[in-house]
């Protein structure tokens, strides 16, 4: 693969005495969608913390060529500071810029509000926003759909395709859902065993 905008090769990450990923070896080219996917607790958010550089605690290398941002099953937005904020605070984005990004993801006219004023569906709308803000290359959503009724989760895909469609962003999503994996990514890789590695690689059909 030439100049793939991720590489990652995971020898060994253990949380404390605990073995939780081995011998994982990534690589992703720019304009790929990647479903994460396998059993829960398996591992599947700690190597997306790997690769946001978040933990750092891991035997491997990670290069990453670009720019990244995530979105966590949680959307971890500030209480105490409106959605304008959230988004500035967190991405330095200007007023213009803040107000493009709430219109792309349908929250145009509540610059101004907390996030207690935003259903979860719109919290989670927000930290679409925040991410997107940055303009990354690689886009990391982390079980991003669930606690949502069915109802929701089809509005959040269809938005999230609009979206990496609008940026072009590349994007690696953690589901334990098989029909958000098969409807939104182009490849889909299955972590298994203990410590975790990956178990098959496959890419879609439609990719």
């Amino acid at each position: 693969m030439a100049n793939p905008l991720l590489d990652l090769h995971l020898h060994a990450l253990a949380h404390g005495d605990t073995p939780v990923l081995s011998n994982v070896s990534l690589h992703l080219s720019r304009g790929d969608t990647l479903a994460l996917v396998g059993p829960s607790g398996i591992g599947k958010s700690s190597l997306l913390r790997v690769i946001a550089g978040l933990d750092t605690r891991f035997d491997g290398t990670c290069a990453l060529h670009g720019t990244c941002a995530m979105v966590f099953q949680e959307p971890t937005l500030l209480p105490w500071r409106s959605v304008a904020e959230n988004i500035s605070l967190t991405t330095g984005a200007g007023d213009q810029e803040i107000e493009a990004v709430l219109h792309d993801v349908g929250l145009e006219g509540r610059a101004e509000d907390f996030p207690d004023q935003l259903s979860l569906g719109q919290q989670r709308r927000l930290a679409l926003a925040r991410a997107f803000a940055v303009k990354p290359d690689l886009l990391l959503l982390d079980e991003p759909f669930v606690s949502l009724d069915a109802e929701l989760v089809e509005d959040m895909m269809a938005l999230f395709l609009r979206l990496r469609a609008a940026y072009s962003v590349t994007t690696i999503l953690v589901t334990h859902v098989e029909s958000e994996a098969k409807r939104l990514a182009s490849r889909i890789v299955t972590l298994g065993g203990q410590p975790a590695t990956i178990v098959d690689d496959t890419r879609s059909l439609k990719a």
